[in-house]
């Protein structure tokens, strides 16, 4: 589970609610960094379990009989008030507490303190201060301290007017002081604080408890909203110990709005509003909340075998601990733990404890599978509770960085978060963007590291790129420029005769789109005008010019202010333009019907235009035939067609330019016959051929063509498949579903029409042949064979496949010999029975039901004659040295070699034959393995190779050393002891596990603890000498030698003992003088402007230093920020940070922090402007008042008078 902001937010509200179900003096305490462990803790002031149990006055001792429950009165939004009951908390201070820190392993633990701090008491408003020291005798460098109140809170951010931190080291004893004040203490700063010191691998814990005294006052009214605000350093109660931030007093403002009871909703609320209820006031973990309520709806009952039942509920981190309490009313009853109804057994993850009356149950290292309900149980009673877990958020680690590129260029944008495969969502300009497959952004994540692709950037990505996880977010800015344009080869002025083709070609120095003009306005591809662009060229092309093309052209790239400009000028005298006619200017019409043939034509200035046929002349007044002439055409009319009209006519143009003539047949016809049942002679994959016979008769007009269509046998569906005219009478049909039956049939087609459609053929199936196999090659050659091996074919199909045919044909010759009489399924065949001395060629045929494939043809001629090929080892380069391995692993080594016919092979080890019950061998035609399955250190030794072919041989020789772990030092005496050194000398192990010493290492003990540390290693000599030894103790030494392999097992340990006496040297200590730290507040990186984007977290950070340690305050416009919740100040080691959560336009103006000490002031200041717009609804959730709203709406509408 990812918790984002609004997650953590929701979470935190959701514990705040909690506490309403708590003592009105109980406090939650969860680890959130290394104590992990969450328990329910009292506050200050608390009685031990002792006192308690004592019988008081004012109805105490009935408050006890009704199992020690206390109320918490919480104010309602109508003024009513309600009791929330809980149980109390399971130990109170100092009975158990301090002893949680202290169960550490000890492989972790040592004795780092040599005073530890006290508990004491305290009056409020008094001073204490606590005290502890750690020798710093064998220490290089300071030690780390931490201190902390309860389980979890670090008190070193929370240092100020109440508490001080200090440290000394005093020269002369070497001892680190460190002590911690509290000045002026309240009565909230009461209960169990923890001093950690580690230094290294060592670490170091002590408790201590503080009693502040004072009567205890009646629980305040808490506002839920404001507990979640920080006491940080930029608020008026910078310093103060907010151990308690959940149940502090706040101050009220007038602004606020009023409190609302999220409990009290869901009470009164229908099921359907739940969800409603929990987005708008951030509740993550709605089913919690509805199970608790479910719990405080239901009456508890008084059980008579708990005095203490478990909580309502648990809640702890990730990896933490938690801790069950129940306390029994009899002891000696038997008690079972549960969970999800199943029992818990004891383990290393589930702890049991029994202390007096009460039963523990500790679980470990939570993880998100102890999310669960659990329960205990004594005999028929029970008691339950729930525990949550929950994981911690994700940040980003390694943030975005600002890019600038050119279009068409890669860009990769990267960061790194805290986690492995998080989830990690990328934005662009606030939009979301998604790994789609057709998307032009990939993203690609490598474990912590994710990348956002964008293979060829283009303008449009132009953008704010940023990357949001559940606990961080990053963005940074994407430039993409274009590179500088160059006119290469501009266009050239031309002038053509009309009916030519005109081109226009230019280049330029990049490869991108552009936009042709004819007299400034846009040309668009079509059939008369072709744009073509490859690469940097351009060009247009006009097959066959026309008047209209005569013009000024221009070519404009894109996203670039320039323009490559020409002249075309189109010659054009009279012409006719009879290209819709068909052949020998044929016109065909159906008698009855009426003919109007318009032809175009053209010129300049316009042409007379004259019709006529034979010697009579058409007018423009006829009867039933005339001519109709306007300004680009002449139109010859026949009103209704006779089979007499049917002749030539002449069209005349003429004009100042010149001439042009033509002669046009017109024809009266009628559409053709169906053609016959068309024929299916051949069919492949998907695809057949088809013939036909013309139909009897053509109507009078020749035959412009026909039209094909099929459909599946089982479908009442034809389909075209040619759409244009199939001048001949065959077709082949594509694109069929082999192993589906199908049908065709034919129209026939003239120029009157189309006839009726042929009978459907016969049904066909479509199957195809597989394509030619694959890899052919010889595999083996004797002195009458020829062995031969392929692969399978790529494409097989539906129609399977059956075997293979092998073909040969002796060189010279063009006959092929078929070499298997019948199919074979293998892919190896060896062709028998030729004559030696003879060159043939092969080729293999692949066959199924369609029939054969195209044959595979070996392309060189294959002689019928063995080769004899010399042996060679083909030694690998590791083996030619020494070959090292471990006792115990495998041996595995492979030598190829070659050699024809196949060679024979042979092993001997240190020229002995080798003993196959301990090394398998195993030989093959290429290559040779030897194999050992566990090396033993009798392995090792020279193991020679021989290949042999006849009478030529090839050796080699490999050397394997099998090595081992040596054995100890002979011998470890102690030769001399003086001051605080010891002397020592050894001899080399007499076992060097049959590999080189390289080094000793030795190790020391002291005899009282006879703990063992290490004090030299990798040691290349026999003797050495132990310095900084410690007076006054007595020491054992012992040496382990180290060779490849590692340290020996055993080490050897010197028989005496060395014992460092005290020389009596007295050691005066130096006289230092305080240094004075203090200065006034300098602010060592100021703010920097900034924007930011609507609805998005944004921060602002600078840092300061000064002693005493400044207060800072942040302020919007010279306004300070108070108590508003839009706003969150941090400030860890002087680093001052503002975030501003889901900004709006309304939050953009002039930030200032500000640091004030005893010693003077400073401040510094940015602008930060916010981008994006947001509704009045998101305003208004986001916390912004009403009228503020109101008045920002209007300045954004009277802004923008266009958009409304």
């Amino acid at each position: 589970m990812n918790y984002s902001d609004q997650d953590i937010l929701g979470q935190a509200f959701e514990d705040a609610l909690e506490v309403l179900q708590q003592h009105s003096d109980g406090e939650i305490q969860y680890s959130p960094e290394n104590e992990t462990e969450a328990e329910i803790l009292p506050p200050a002031g608390t009685t031990p379990p002792a006192e308690q149990k004592k019988p008081k006055e004012d109805g105490t001792e009935q408050a006890k009989d009704e199992d020690d429950t206390a109320s918490v009165n919480t104010s309602q939004a109508d003024g009513s008030t309600r009791s929330v009951e809980r149980k109390d908390s399971v130990w109170s201070l100092g009975d158990g507490a301090p002893e949680e820190p202290e169960k550490l392993d000890n492989s972790q633990r040592s004795t780092l303190f040599i005073e530890k701090p006290q508990g004491g008491s305290v009056n409020v408003g008094e001073n204490i201060t606590f005290i502890a020291k750690v020798e710093a005798k064998d220490l290089l460098r300071k030690p780390t301290v931490k201190w902390f109140k309860g389980k979890w809170m670090d008190l070193a951010s929370k240092a100020g007017k109440h508490l001080q931190l200090k440290e000394t080291f005093e020269r002369h004893s070497k001892v680190y002081t460190f002590e911690m004040q509290i000045i002026k203490a309240k009565e909230n700063y009461g209960g169990n604080y923890r001093c950690e010191v580690t230094y290294k691998d060592k670490f170091d814990s002590c408790s201590f408890d503080l009693e502040v005294h004072e009567s205890s006052q009646a629980a305040p009214s808490i506002d839920i909203r404001s507990a979640f605000k920080r006491s940080g350093e930029g608020q008026e109660d910078a310093g103060e110990l907010d151990f308690s931030g959940l149940l502090k007093r706040r101050e009220i403002k007038q602004e606020e709005e009023p409190d609302i009871d999220v409990w009290e909703l869901l009470k009164n609320a229908n099921p359907n509003e739940y969800e409603k209820i929990a987005f708008q006031y951030g509740i993550t973990d709605l089913r919690g909340m509805l199970k608790r309520l479910k719990r405080m709806r239901r009456e508890e009952k008084k059980s008579a075998a708990f005095s203490k039942i478990l909580d309502p509920a648990y809640q702890v981190d990730k990896g933490g601990k938690v801790r069950f309490v129940v306390e029994l009313a009899d002891p000696t009853v038997e008690l079972k733990w549960y969970k999800n109804g199943q029992e818990i057994r004891p383990s290393t993850k589930y702890i049991f404890e029994h202390k007096g009356n009460q039963r523990i149950l500790f679980i470990n290292n939570c993880t998100m599978a102890d999310d669960a309900r659990y329960h205990v149980t004594t005999g028929d009673e029970k008691c339950s509770t729930e525990l949550f877990v929950r994981e911690p958020p994700v940040v980003v680690t390694k943030a975005l960085e600002d890019l600038n590129t050119y279009v068409g260029e890669r860009v990769e944008l990267s960061c790194e978060v805290s986690e492995e495969d998080a989830n990690v969502k990328w934005f662009k300009n606030g939009v979301e963007l998604t790994n789609e497959p057709r998307s032009r952004y990939r993203l690609k994540v490598d474990g912590k590291k994710h990348i956002l692709i964008i293979d060829e950037a283009t303008k449009a990505d132009n953008a704010t790129y940023s990357v949001m996880t559940t606990g961080g977010q990053s963005a940074a800015k994407l430039a993409v420029d274009l590179r500088p344009l160059k006119i290469m080869q501009p266009l050239a002025d031309q002038t053509v005769r009309l009916g030519k083709e005109i081109t226009l070609k230019c280049e330029i120095s990049e490869n991108i789109e552009g936009k042709w003009y004819k007299n400034g306005q846009l040309l668009s591809a079509s059939d008369h005008v072709k744009l073509y662009h490859k690469g940097r060229i351009h060009r247009l092309v006009i097959g066959s010019s026309i008047v209209d093309d005569e013009g000024d052209y221009m070519f404009v790239p894109d996203a670039y202010k320039i323009n490559i400009p020409c002249r075309v000028h189109v010659i054009d005298p009279p012409r006719l333009h009879l290209e819709g006619l068909g052949d020998n200017n044929t016109v065909t019409v159906v008698a009855g019907n009426k003919l109007r043939l318009e032809i175009p034509i053209s010129g300049e200035p316009t042409p007379k235009v004259m019709w006529s046929k034979g010697d009579k002349w058409i007018t423009e007044t006829g009867g039933r035939i005339r001519a109709e002439t306007y300004p680009d055409s002449s139109c010859l009319v026949i009103d209704i067609a006779e089979r007499d009209d049917s002749g030539v006519y002449k069209i005349m143009l003429k004009n100042e330019a010149g001439e042009d003539t033509a002669n046009i047949n017109i024809k009266v016809v009628d559409v053709p016959d169906p053609p016959l049942a068309p024929n299916v002679t051949e069919v492949g994959e998907d695809w057949c051929f088809m013939n036909w016979e013309p139909p009897a008769s053509d109507g009078g007009s020749p035959l412009l063509g026909y039209f094909i269509e099929r459909k599946k046998k089982q479908s009442s569906r034809w389909m075209r498949l040619n759409f244009d005219l199939c001048k001949e009478t065959t077709f082949e049909p594509k694109k069929m579903i082999e192993g589906v039956a199908y049908e065709v049939r034919v129209f026939a087609v003239n120029a009157v029409g189309i006839s009726k459609p042929s009978m459907p053929s016969k049904a066909f199936v479509p199957l195809a042949v597989t394509s030619p196999p694959t890899l052919l090659a010889v595999d083996g050659v004797t002195d009458s064979t020829v062995t031969m091996k392929w692969r399978p074919p790529d494409h097989i199909g539906a129609a399977g496949l059956d075997g293979y045919v092998i073909e040969y044909c002796f060189e010279g010759t063009e006959e092929w010999l078929v070499a298997n009489p019948e199919l074979t399924d293998k892919t190896r065949y060896t062709i028998t029975d030729l004559p030696a001395g003879s060159r043939i060629f092969v080729r293999v045929k692949a066959v199924n039901a369609a029939g054969p494939s195209e044959p595979r043809l070996h392309p060189q001629p294959i002689l019928v004659k063995e080769v004899i090929e010399p042996p060679k080892i083909r030694l690998p380069r590791h083996l030619k040295q020494t070959y090292i391995r471990r006792v115990g692993e495998a041996v595995n080594l492979v030598v190829p070699f070659q050699g024809r016919p196949r060679p024979k092979v042979s092993w001997k080890k240190n020229g002995a034959s080798v003993d196959k019950n301990q090394i398998n061998i195993r030989n093959s035609e290429n290559d040779t393995i030897i194999f050992i399955r566990k090396a033993e250190r009798s392995h090792s030794g020279k193991y020679d190779l021989k290949v042999k072919v006849e009478n030529l041989v090839d050796k080699a020789t490999i050397d394997i050393q099998v090595v081992d772990r040596p054995g100890p030092p002979h011998v470890v005496k102690i030769e001399d002891v003086w001051g605080e050194n010891v002397a020592l000398a050894w001899q080399p192990p007499k076992d060097d596990g049959n590999a080189a010493i390289t080094g000793y290492t030795i190790q020391k003990a002291d005899k009282k603890s006879m703990e063992w540390f290490t004090v030299i290693e990798h040691y290349h000599r026999t003797s050495a000498t132990i310095t900084e030894l410690i007076i006054g103790n007595e020491y054992y030494f012992r040496i382990f030698a180290e060779n490849m392999c590692g340290l020996s097992e055993d080490a050897t340990m010197t028989t005496e003992s060395a014992v460092i006496a005290k020389d009596g040297k007295i050691y005066k200590n130096p006289i230092y003088e305080d240094f004075n730290f203090t200065e006034a507040p300098m602010f060592t990186q100021p703010l920097i402007n900034t924007y930011a984007v609507a609805g998005y977290n944004a921060t602002l950070n600078c840092s300061v230093r000064g002693n005493p340690k400044p207060k800072i305050s942040w302020m919007k416009n010279k306004v300070t920020i108070l108590n508003d919740p839009r706003y969150r100040m941090f400030g860890n080691q002087g680093v001052c940070t503002l975030e501003i959560r889901k900004p709006s336009p309304y939050d953009g103006g002039t930030y200032t922090c500000k640091a004030v000490n005893e010693l003077g002031e400073a401040a510094v200041e940015c602008k930060l402007e916010v981008k994006g717009g947001l509704s009045f609804f998101r305003l208004l959730m986001q916390g912004v008042p009403p009228h503020i709203i109101h008045s920002y709406m209007q300045e954004m509408q009277a802004g923008n008078p266009e958009g409304k």
